[in-house]
């Protein structure tokens, strides 16, 4: 960690955050720092909460108790759509894209989401071509600009992928929350999504969840550990993929075999 760092602070920050469920504790008393400009997976085996602190961070569940701060100011109840205004925006672990539109017009759709024009159906389509030239832009960003003609449902998964990151980058996201990036590809598509992070992390900070265990070590500052629903450790790569207690709750699990027990 930086000098900068300790003196900005996190730029995402929990403190006791907690979600029950009917006497299930999901997720335990967890207390996460994310700080301005890492790259910060939050890993574990299945069940361990991840996805439930995800929710949580986005505003699809309320937390029991706990707070969560964004540059020092509570967003504990602030609603989903504020917090994307804020520029924390979520890109999901299913591909969240139209099938039936073009990569072009995917990205368009989400450049009027950020200008508030969403719903403006009795506007002609012509009234959007302002908005071309950016998300050109965007899919040349995503290396998706030979895609822009394309239908979503016509084009690979690994690109829907990557398609899917233009239109997460559409709405100027500071802080992006990647879940699962490169589940259910193949090597090519691993390596290419990997890139294609670091390429559009520069100026940004990003909180991922990620089962790839060598995906979390080319790409990330910081590591948190999760396990049962608490955190179970945090550090580099290298700690944490060194401590007992890691190795310990991933043996046996889908991940640990994949990797050859890595962490």
């Amino acid at each position: 960690m930086s000098a900068n760092d300790v003196l900005q602070g996190p730029v995402l920050e929990t403190r006791g955050l907690t979600k029950q469920f009917r006497g299930f504790i999901a997720v335990d008393d967890v207390n996460l720092q994310v700080q301005e400009g890492h790259i910060h997976a939050l890993i574990g085996p299945n069940g361990a909460g991840k996805t439930t602190v995800f929710n949580l961070l986005t505003k699809f569940l309320p937390p029991t108790r706990g707070e969560i701060l964004y540059r020092g100011n509570s967003i504990t109840s602030k609603k989903s759509n504020q917090i994307a205004q804020l520029g924390l925006v979520r890109s999901f672990q299913i591909s969240a894209v139209f099938a039936h539109m073009t990569a072009l017009e995917n990205v368009r759709v989400a450049l009027q989401r950020k200008l508030g024009t969403s719903f403006h159906f009795w506007k002609s389509e012509k009234s959007l071509d302002h908005l071309n030239e950016r998300a050109l832009e965007l899919l040349e960003e995503v290396g998706l600009r030979e895609y822009a003609d394309t239908l979503t449902v016509e084009m690979p998964y690994g690109r829907k992928r990557a398609l899917e990151l233009a239109t997460t980058l559409a709405l100027d996201p500071t802080l992006m929350l990647l879940d699962e990036p490169t589940q259910g590809m193949g090597a090519e598509d691993v390596d290419r999504i990997v890139a294609l992070i670091k390429r559009v992390s520069q100026g940004r900070t990003v909180l991922m969840v990620e089962h790839n265990l060598s995906v979390v070590s080319r790409l990330c500052d910081r590591i948190t550990v999760l396990a049962r629903g608490a955190v179970l450790a945090e550090g580099d790569y290298q700690s944490v993929s060194s401590n007992p207690l890691v190795r310990e709750a991933y043996m046996g699990s889908d991940a640990a075999e994949e990797e050859g027990a890595a962490v």
